[in-house]
């Protein structure tokens, strides 16, 4: 009896062991051939069938760059029934031959026993047949949208705090209608110094405007960006936008000899901050010291950080001769898994070291 059991029990084992769902795809591949780049979003559908014996469930379906797959099968897709996935295409500025894949994972027994099991992949392809250039491409103003275009909205300079820098634009009109252009609320420091046309641009005109940062008036240190703006009656896009990037130095070049040997001179105590393991989310603090060993009062501009993971509780301080300050660091992990590397710029008044960095580091597990 007790051997009948055994052997009852074994079968019933053998049986459930392969009680399983299954997916089976008609085709891992959808070919879309050659489609137009302008003729807008393609979108491609996977039938499959769960040809095992118990309920199958989509876990994820994850498409890679410049492919979605958000509409598919959700719930429980019965033994025999099918089911679907489709995949969309964004063919707009993509000319060339593709192929994309997505990758998906089921309650089949091999994903619920290995959570790094590899997961089925389907695939896109196609070619995308590249579109007539437009107008604006044509004319080199592919920067900016609506029918006033602005050619090079964004500028870069590095400039020191006593100078001044004048950047000419270039903007022209599309539409067939003339086009007003003015700036809007400038601040003090930005200003419209020449233009060779008047208040509107005629249909087609293209023209040129030239506007002047003072670093002076700026009355900052380091990195700087700032938004201008421009109010016009486009029939589209009303406030066309220039991005400035300005690194402001310090114009030390007028200190006497005197001075210079009586300037401020700054260290700073340790110049690598490591925050060591940290789970996701959790927050880690470390702190630096400058020290001033010179014989005047140094200036600490500003405190810049090139990641928005971390954060100094100061920007700018004053350190007399012969003493220090700490700065404290923190760092805030995010839900990523892994080292974040970033640097901290202090910037001072020692006119021979007027810039440290400071190297950070994080991991995140």
């Amino acid at each position: 009896m007790k051997k009948l059991s055994l052997l009852f029990l074994l079968a019933m084992a053998s049986v459930l062991s392969y009680a399983q769902p299954e997916i089976k795809f008609e085709s891992t591949t959808y070919d879309f051939g050659r489609i137009k780049e302008e003729g807008g979003k393609v979108t491609g559908r996977f039938v499959f069938t769960n040809v095992g014996n118990q309920p199958l469930e989509l876990k994820s379906v994850r498409p890679g760059c410049g492919c979605t797959a958000a509409n598919y099968s959700h719930g429980e897709i019965a033994p025999g029934a099918q089911g679907f996935i489709e995949a969309t295409y964004n063919p707009y500025n993509r000319p060339g031959a593709f192929t994309k894949n997505i990758r998906v994972t089921t309650n089949e027994p091999k994903f619920l026993e290995n959570d790094k099991a590899a997961p089925h992949m389907i695939f896109i392809k196609g070619e995308v047949i590249k579109r007539p250039p437009t107008e604006f491409e044509i004319a080199g103003y592919t920067k900016t949208a609506g029918m006033l275009r602005i050619k090079e909205p964004d500028v870069a300079h590095t400039i020191l705090n006593t100078q001044s820098v004048l950047d000419t634009f270039l903007v022209k009109n599309f539409w067939n209608n003339p086009v007003s252009i003015q700036l809007d609320n400038a601040p003090e420091f930005i200003s419209e110094v020449k233009r060779d046309f008047g208040d509107e641009l005629a249909p087609g005109q293209e023209g040129m405007i030239v506007i002047k940062y003072d670093a002076a008036k700026r009355a900052k240190f380091g990195q700087v960006r700032d938004l201008v703006n421009f109010k016009t009656n486009d029939s589209i896009e009303k406030v066309k936008r220039v991005h400035y990037s300005m690194n402001i130095k310090e114009d030390f070049s007028k200190l006497t000899a005197k001075q210079l040997k009586n300037a401020p001179v700054s260290a700073i105590g340790s110049t690598d901050l490591n925050f060591g393991d940290l789970a996701k989310n959790a927050s880690g603090t470390q702190k630096f010291t400058i020290n001033n060993t010179g014989k005047s009062t140094l200036i600490v501009r500003a405190i810049e950080c090139s990641s928005s993971l971390f954060k100094v509780d100061r920007q700018t301080m004053e350190v007399p001769a012969g003493g220090s300050a700490e700065v404290n660091v923190t760092f805030k992990a995010n839900n990523r898994i892994t080292t974040h590397k970033a640097t901290i710029d202090v910037i001072t008044n020692d006119p021979k070291n007027p810039i440290h960095v400071i190297n950070l580091t994080a991991t995140v597990k």
